[in-house]
């Protein structure tokens, strides 16, 4: 193990390392700064063909595929040649990049985003045609009918109000022509809403709307051949909704407050865990009791640090979740936003721990994980399947571990690239990737022997040949936790190597300002040099801008 007196010292030496390295590289040109706004120059283009109608026009319908392969280009080029200065937003140049891909590829070719999805909007100032309930006749402004002869309702061509303004029922909104900026923010809203909530593509993991706005959508929109029949499905696993703006902003406010406590306590263990700064092999940190236990039995030092890393992921994703709902229905709220800004729009984050003690590792990664980026990872196996129609059982193990692979390829490539941008000397491939690999690989041979060694679907005590349900959770969790002690370090390991732990996730520390549990240096005030500035390209002026 690496002694705890070599440098560097503290965290704040590696991180200067890491700035100097990044100039060095920018300044001799093996690598660019991300720029904002030129780092968003493959989504502006998308955004910009989504706003132009294609779907009366074969020619242009079909060049969405031409304009996923040149957001695809840039993308790789961002990769290969772009860094971030910032430890952590580097990381993020490589996982937010191909994500961009991955959701290019599943609005514009695994499905197309003008001709296939609606989402949910009020009736008055938004839609023309025909009345509430009203089925068939003419639409001037699409010209479109669905596969059973009736005609979606379309957008108002006249007398357009704002969301404020919007009242009467809710109906399904197909992709409007007129006026431009309604067709503006129903672009935007697809683009930047992952999980689909307040859409007719929305994933079952989260939530469907309530029940009376469900009864108004059936009631004021016809048949709709892209609408999945389990749209307004509910399942046990599924993360809580909330009824009222109250609710969901006290909820969100709690969240956010305890997040940011925890994280505050967890960065004050990590600074002083060499472990934390990439030194994956260092000795265990002075803070911690029992240092010669731990020295001894390098297993329980294991787990505390996968337990670390573990919290530090989930409450730092927590914490940023709570900010969108408590901007967006807080801050902004339907008076500006109409329907996006309603409670219900913004379910948790997170589901139920209870789904990874009933359904073990399957649990953990489609009920309890946030699903941010479930449709994406699920759309290429669905459209595969869709293509093959009748020659593939959905159902059949083929067809389940397709989409495991699909699923799970795609979530260890999105986070090994993120390991590929980092600063620190990573293992993309055999570090976050063969992570994720190994996650799928555990969830179809849970899925193979869960049926033989819990034989009990209802947990039922009143048969004999049935597990209680706490015996059945007891060794679930035995089970999920074995498998990710063998499997975790892979990620965490690579996360410590790449600089993640670096950052500095609070602006103001009580423990590391009055309380002086920080190392030289620290203060109340954490957000010094972040890495950001103004970037000024001497070569090509319009790669200038704000630095990350």
């Amino acid at each position: 193990m690496i002694p705890r007196n070599t440098w560097p010292h503290t965290h704040r030496d590696l991180v200067q390392h890491y700035y100097t390295l990044h100039d060095a590289a920018v300044e001799s040109g093996k690598y660019e700064p991300w720029v904002y706004p030129w780092g968003t120059l493959g989504a502006t283009f998308v955004i910009i063909y989504l706003l132009i109608d294609h779907r009366k026009r074969p020619w242009l319908r079909r060049a969405r595929f031409l304009v996923f392969a040149v957001n695809l280009l840039y993308s790789i080029y961002t990769i290969k040649y772009v860094r971030a200065k910032n430890v952590a937003m580097t990381m993020g140049v490589g996982l937010i990049t191909l994500w961009s891909s991955i959701w290019v590829f599943t609005i514009l070719v695994c499905y197309d985003a003008q001709k296939d999805f609606m989402r949910i909007e009020r009736l008055e100032g938004v839609f023309r045609g025909r009345k509430a309930g009203e089925k068939g006749g003419n639409n001037t402004d699409t010209g479109e009918t669905t596969s059973n002869g009736t005609t979606p309702i379309s957008s108002n061509t006249k007398g357009q109000l704002g969301p404020s303004h919007r009242t009467g029922e809710y109906a399904w909104q197909p992709y409007p022509l007129t006026p431009f900026i309604e067709r503006v923010d129903w672009v935007l809203d697809i683009f930047c809403n992952f999980r689909g909530a307040g859409w007719s593509w929305r994933s079952a993991a989260i939530p469907p709307p309530p029940k009376l706005i469900q009864l108004q959508l059936i009631r004021n929109t016809p048949p709709f051949p892209s609408l999945p029949p389990n749209a307004f499905k509910r399942h046990p696993f599924q993360p809580r909704t909330h009824a009222t703006h109250h609710t969901l902003l006290i909820s969100n406010l709690k969240t956010l407050f305890a997040g940011y406590i925890i994280l505050d306590i967890l960065k004050t263990f990590i600074i002083h865990d060499p472990y934390f700064w990439g030194l994956v092999d260092s000795l265990p940190a002075p803070y911690l009791p029992y240092t010669p236990l731990l020295t001894t039995y390098p297993s329980l030092l294991r787990i505390l640090r996968l337990a670390i890393s573990q919290f530090a992921i989930l409450y730092a994703l927590q914490t940023i979740f709570s900010l969108g709902p408590l901007f967006f229905v807080g801050l902004l709220g339907t008076e500006r936003l109409g329907a996006r800004g309603e409670a219900w729009m913004y379910p948790d984050a997170w589901g139920p721990y209870t789904a990874v003690l009933d359904r073990g590792l399957i649990g953990w990664w489609s009920g309890w994980w946030h699903q941010t980026f479930r449709v994406g990872f699920e759309a290429p196996s669905r459209a595969i399947l869709s293509t093959m129609g009748k020659n593939m059982n959905r159902k059949s193990p083929a067809a389940r571990a397709m989409q495991l692979i699909m699923a799970f390829g795609l979530s260890a490539a999105l986070h090994a690239t993120g390991s590929f941008t980092s600063h620190g000397s990573t293992y993309p491939l055999s570090g976050s990737l063969l992570f994720f690999i190994l996650q799928g690989l555990g969830c179809f041979i849970e899925a193979i022997l869960r049926p033989l060694i819990f034989p009990s679907a209802s947990f039922s005590s009143s048969s004999s040949n049935k597990l209680p349900r706490w015996l059945n959770r007891a060794l679930t969790f035995v089970y999920v936790y074995v498998w990710l002690y063998f499997t975790a370090g892979l990620l965490c390991d690579d996360f410590a190597r790449g600089g993640v732990w670096l950052l500095e996730p609070v602006p103001v520390s009580i423990l590391r300002g009055p309380l002086g549990l920080g190392v030289t240096g620290d203060s109340w005030w954490c957000w010094g040099d972040m890495g950001i500035s103004w970037y000024r390209d001497p070569k090509a002026w319009y790669k200038s801008g704000l630095a990350l």
